[in-house]
């Protein structure tokens, strides 16, 4: 398993020296540009504009930051790291929190955490937090950025959320209110009722990632793709409140949610 961070969880004066790694592997088929007479790959380069456009490597490239039209200042590794405390090499735990009082929109991606070495501290703290029901929130340097984190316990492991900080969250757009009859809105809840059951993630699969897989058999084969079944086509009905009603009868109940 590759790792993406290799560090510590500091809270007190206690050190656990960890590593972490991406707790999810997404679907991804990977397809290539071709130029579409003679199928070869297109490949992109890096150039230098003032270079005639120049092919430029890898080690030739360092980071600048444009503070006026055309004049930078130049960053190097060690320039980052000048300017990184103690703290900031560290995921640094600044206080606890209820898990529910964290609201999903500030979740970005989730890392599972292994100890290195401090496996007693790790497990003490793994503990604590599961049975004081609590989450830590801290904060570190992932590169150039730094990270808000919540570290939580699930299913017994330790687990490093990144979250977004508060300023990087968007307003949401307004949406105009509209008057809602009563009668729309118990239908509504009605349908709500009726379509509710326990979730259940490996239910849920992605089939379309399946289906595209067929379809790159079936073109290696030399066969045609074949279309997709579609759904019913669904009714059009203009009229919400007969929508709702329409919905309740011919939707299947779920099972009750526990």
């Amino acid at each position: 398993m590759a790792y993406s961070y290799k560090g510590a969880i500091t809270f007190g004066l206690v050190y656990i020296p960890i590593t972490l790694s991406l707790s999810v592997k997404e679907h991804d088929i990977g397809f290539n540009m071709l130029e579409k007479n003679t199928k070869s790959r297109v490949k992109y380069k890096k150039t230098c504009v003032d270079c005639d456009n120049k092919e430029v490597k890898n080690e030739d490239i360092v980071k600048g930051y444009q503070y006026e039209k055309d004049k930078y200042v130049i960053f190097t590794e060690k320039d980052f790291e000048k300017i990184k405390t103690k703290k900031d090499k560290n995921i640094t735990i600044e206080q606890f929190v209820n898990l529910d009082e964290i609201d999903p929109i500030y979740f970005d991606k989730a890392y599972y955490v292994k100890p290195q070495g401090g496996d007693k501290a790790y497990n003490v703290l793994l503990k604590a937090m599961e049975e004081e029901k609590k989450a830590g929130i801290a904060k570190t340097v992932f590169g150039t950025k730094e990270t808000l984190v919540l570290i939580r316990a699930r299913d017994g492991k330790m687990l490093v959320n990144t979250l977004y900080f508060h300023s990087e969250i968007q307003k949401a757009p307004s949406v105009e209110t509209s008057k809602i009859a009563k009668k729309e809105l118990d239908l509504a809840k009605s349908l709500i009722l009726q379509m509710t059951g326990k979730f259940e993630p490996q239910k849920y699969k992605d089939e379309y990632y399946e289906r595209l897989k067929k379809a790159i058999k079936r073109k290696i084969a030399g066969n045609e793709i074949i279309e997709a079944k579609e759904d019913k086509e669904p009714i059009k009905i203009i009229n919400l409140m007969e929508a709702l009603q329409k919905s309740i009868e011919t939707k299947p109940k779920r099972a009750k949610a526990e």
